[in-house]
């Protein structure tokens, strides 16, 4: 993970509201590791308390809980506050609050099962622009925009600025096809398949991770990772 962002996550309180023990136990110990002042409730109402007395930067918050649910909770602290960055816990089957999530302006939302890594990324997907730009392909692995930069476990992977313009171009869309990669990365050059094939190859030789998918007969798509 960059250096930049935990260091800029340090300066943050958080507050997790989760019924299960175990869970919030779990989330608590990893949060703890990314932030200095961490804060837990197991309701609703307990969650509601330590939000008015300590003002936390973010809330985490499952859903159905006893006392205060998420939704109550989150609509108490949006009467009065749309600043503070609020991440709902939620599975497929509560589909039937999202209308309510979407109109209490909730920053980012994270699917169960939770693990450290779709806890962080969500994390940082809530922060958004609050944090410094940088363009992230998994956890560990990001594009820094300042520096002009690909870096895994915060190690520099060389890339020429073709292959960095291509893993750019690959972000921001959903399926780059073969049209768009001959237009923007060999611009006002010839694009082979067989040239296409070979750069895609080396490419991948040189990256840590399985980034670059394959969509027959179309382009490439990013591969996520949760």
């Amino acid at each position: 993970m960059d250096e930049t962002i935990l260091n800029q996550l340090k300066k943050y309180t958080i507050l997790c509201v989760e019924d299960e023990d175990g869970i919030r136990k779990r989330l608590v110990n990893t949060l703890k590791y990314y932030f200095d002042d961490v804060l837990e409730a197991s309701n609703g109402e307990d969650g509601y308390d330590l939000y008015l007395e300590y003002k936390p930067d973010i809330v985490i918050s499952d859903i159905e809980m006893p006392y205060k649910n998420g939704i109550e909770l989150i609509q108490l602290i949006r009467k009065n506050d749309i600043n503070t960055i609020i991440i709902m816990v939620t599975a497929y089957s509560n589909e039937e609050y999202l209308l309510d999530l979407i109109n209490l302006n909730v920053n980012h939302y994270i699917l169960k099962p939770i693990n450290s890594d779709n806890l962080l990324t969500g994390i940082i997907k809530g922060l958004g622009d609050k944090l410094t730009k940088n363009i992230f392909f998994s956890i560990d692995c990001y594009f820094d925009v300042q520096q002009y930069k690909l870096f895994y476990n915060n190690e520099e992977i060389i890339l020429r600025k073709r292959e960095i313009e291509f893993l750019i171009f690959l972000h921001d869309n959903k399926i780059l096809n073969y049209e768009q990669i001959e237009e923007y990365i060999w611009k006002d050059k010839s694009m082979s398949m067989s040239a296409l094939k070979t750069f895609i190859k080396e490419l991948r030789q040189k990256l840590p991770l399985e980034l670059i998918q394959n969509i027959p007969q179309t382009g490439y798509k990013l591969e996520t990772f949760k």
